[in-house]
């Protein structure tokens, strides 16, 4: 067993000489480009897949400095069985587009294993070009996109380099081509991006994943919310056409829980089963109106959308329910925006709650904290359902309660912990108990989960909601008033409700104490806030005008320009955008022919094409001098030098800067070469015996 993987894993110089099939530092360009490729998906892969990936590059990577071979057939076969049916156990049969890119870059990685040639080094380079499209399914920031058209930049400097391995600067040349490339390009690419028709897919797959998202959830226990507290990572950002309502006044509903079970609050009437399909992201155009705000939310794989009170919807991918919530048709699993506008004061309703909705929001378990439902009893005994509110708000004010990221473990019966014993706990212990509370009075009441807050962005244009403004509140059914917001953190912590949450809990010290690199945890220190406002500002301008910029935008921007653009004439635009690109690049092409035919290099190389012809060798079309020489050698090999050196000199003339003096002279060496060829070519092949006695 140990020689058979002595025979594997290494090789003497004299054994196993390097595989040079692919110049060296065109394969270390193209493994360079596959790292940078797996860094915007390093939190969504597996960690053994990473792993797998990094092993397997690198013992290309050392069969290419000649320390070990590369695995035969049946080593292969062995590798690749094994990492799928890892892969397999992984997924446990979930099939989604997540799982879907993970096998993948699996693939990717095993394709490592058998590139020898420069064949395979093309077929990696296309695989690696999708593999980056693959990333901007799970990741649109700016930042990961300019990290992965760095990895394209690596994939194109090793493709020059595997076809002109022998240039001197050729890497910096590369580069340099690459960039004038890029500036010839671009331009082009912006007015296709502006002006192509962007029409919705035929169909869409939801990119459904197994991996949580940070954000809150359907169900309450006691402590979840604190734990999301302690994140500090972006919910949504908010955009006002005019003023933005002030700290206090921000509470973004999002759903209710109005069913406890045990210790834990629950959705009575969950969404039920959705097909699949894509939230519509292109939600909200056209300037914003004084009482109209936009919402650009992050991806969270739910369906609800999170709204101030007294809202109604302006786009048309939310729609509002019963409870004066809003919903998206399908979970949003990217980035989505949408529109809403602040309307007056609902007047109060006429009719009473439904005996079917009373009974909804009375619910309790049969048995549990006693002391909680002795004290609903002596509250109701004798005051009405205002004065009990405000009774156990003024008990919150006036008792030693205590708000904290810090909460002590409830037992049994933890609301009747809370109020009587610890006097310890967050928005979500209070807004539990508070609850329970009301509903033992008689007093219908539910749950309201959603953030209260957000701070100024970069220059104050919009809001920053984050996970650590995650909130829960009490809304009870008040005879004439219909839905009252009562929330018993005012009571207690007012700064929360002020402020935010880092004044709330600056005494303890306990704000994002777990989140070392955050940089909000780090208020006090202002350039570090200034850097990242301003980056989080380009973020939210690249994602609302740039992977945002979707059908209805497009027609906004439109209809803004004279001639009223439609689908039928954005879609002659853009061909004759393309015309005009392809007839501008047709003329380029055409001058610099006419000027290699003037050249008196050029016209030396051209004579060597019509030689190549004539010997049965077709010149292709995109071919490098290098690959035409080796077909000429392999086809005729008593040229195989001189056209190795025609070939060489060639590329040292077109990549590397020279005088005219210096060309004129290159232009006589080639000319020479290609005589030399030519008698070559006339001499007759030698007899095979005296081949023969020569080996």
């Amino acid at each position: 067993m140990s020689t058979i993987m002595a025979r594997v894993f290494s090789a003497k110089p004299a054994e196993q000489a390097p595989i040079e099939a692919i110049p060296g530092n065109a394969l270390l360009w193209l493994i360079a480009s596959f790292a940078l490729l797996l860094v915007p998906q390093w939190d969504r892969l597996p960690w053994w897949l990473i792993a797998a990936c990094a092993v397997l590059a690198s013992w290309r990577w050392l069969a290419q400095k000649g320390r070990v071979k590369l695995p035969g057939r049946l080593l292969r076969t062995g590798i690749m069985v094994t990492l799928i049916g890892v892969y397999a156990a992984t997924v446990q049969g979930r099939f989604t587009v997540d799982t879907a890119a993970s096998f993948f870059v699996l693939a990717v990685g095993l394709k490592w294993l058998e590139t020898r040639s420069a064949r395979d080094f093309y077929v990696l380079f296309f695989i690696q070009v999708y593999l980056a499209a693959v990333n901007f399914l799970f990741k649109q920031d700016i930042a990961w996109a300019l990290l992965t058209f760095a990895a394209i930049g690596c994939l194109m400097v090793g493709l020059q380099i595997l076809n002109a391995p022998d240039l001197p600067g050729s890497l910096r040349a590369g580069w340099k081509r690459l960039g004038l490339l890029l500036l010839k390009t671009l331009p082009v690419v912006v007015l296709l991006f502006v002006f192509f028709p962007r029409m919705a897919p035929l169909w869409s797959v939801p990119l459904v994943s197994g991996q949580a998202r940070s954000g809150i959830s359907d169900t309450m226990r006691p402590g979840d919310i604190s734990n999301l507290a302690q994140s500090s990572e972006r919910a949504f950002r908010v955009t006002f056409g005019g003023e933005s309502p002030p700290y206090r006044e921000r509470y973004w509903r999002g759903l209710i829980l109005d069913y406890l079970d045990d210790e834990t609050w629950r959705q009575s009437d969950p969404d039920g089963f959705r097909r699949p399909a894509r939230v519509d992201n292109d939600g909200g155009v056209g300037p914003l109106r004084s009482n109209e705000y936009d919402i650009l939310l992050e991806p969270t794989d739910q369906r609800w959308a999170f709204a101030l009170d007294n809202s109604v919807a302006v786009s048309g991918n939310v729609v509002s329910t019963p409870e004066d919530l809003f919903r998206f048709q399908r979970p949003a699993d990217s980035p989505v925006r949408y529109r809403l506008a602040r309307v007056s004061a609902v007047p109060a309703p006429a009719e009473a709650l439904s005996p079917a909705e009373t009974r909804r929001y009375l619910q309790l378990p049969p048995s549990g904290n006693p002391r909680a439902r002795e004290l609903a009893r002596e509250l109701s005994q004798d005051l009405s359902h205002w004065e009990v509110v405000n009774t156990l708000l003024r008990r919150f004010r006036e008792q030693a309660y205590f708000y904290t990221l810090r909460p002590p473990t409830m037992p049994d019966d933890g609301v009747d912990a809370l109020l009587f014993d610890e006097k310890r706990g967050f928005c979500a212990h209070y807004a539990g108990a508070a609850t329970f509370v009301f509903r033992a009075a008689g007093i219908p009441a539910r749950i309201v989960v959603g953030y209260q807050g957000g701070d100024a962005g970069a220059g104050g244009d919009y809001l920053i909601v984050r996970q650590y403004d995650a909130h829960a509140w009490v809304e009870v059914w008040l005879e004439g008033q219909g839905w009252v917001r009562v929330d018993p953190t005012a009571a207690i912590a007012p700064s929360r409700i002020e402020s935010g949450l880092r004044d709330a809990v600056a005494d303890e010290g306990s704000f994002l104490e777990n989140d070392l690199t955050s940089p909000q945890r780090y208020g006090d220190v202002a350039i570090l806030q200034w850097a990242s406002l301003q980056l989080d500002r380009i973020n939210y301008h690249w994602q609302r005008w740039v992977v945002g910029y979707q059908g209805q935008s497009q027609m906004d921007l439109m209809s803004r320009l004279p001639g009223n653009f439609g689908l039928k004439e954005l879609g002659y635009l853009a061909a004759g955008l393309v015309g005009v690109a392809l007839l501008i690049a047709g003329v380029v092409s055409a001058l610099s022919i006419r000027r290699a035919r003037k050249d008196a290099f050029g016209r030396v190389v051209l004579a060597w094409h019509r030689l190549c012809e004539q010997v049965g060798v077709p010149v292709r079309t995109g071919e490098t001098p290098t690959t035409l020489a080796e077909r000429l050698a392999d086809a005729r090999p008593e040229v195989e030098s001189s056209a190795r050196l025609f070939a060489r000199a060639v590329n040292s003339h077109y990549y590397t800067a020279s005088t005219q003096e210096v060309s004129a002279h290159e232009a006589r060496r080639l000319a020479r070469l290609l005589k030399t060829m030519k008698r070559q070519l006339r001499r007759k092949p030698e007899p095979a015996s005296r081949t023969l006695r020569h080996d």
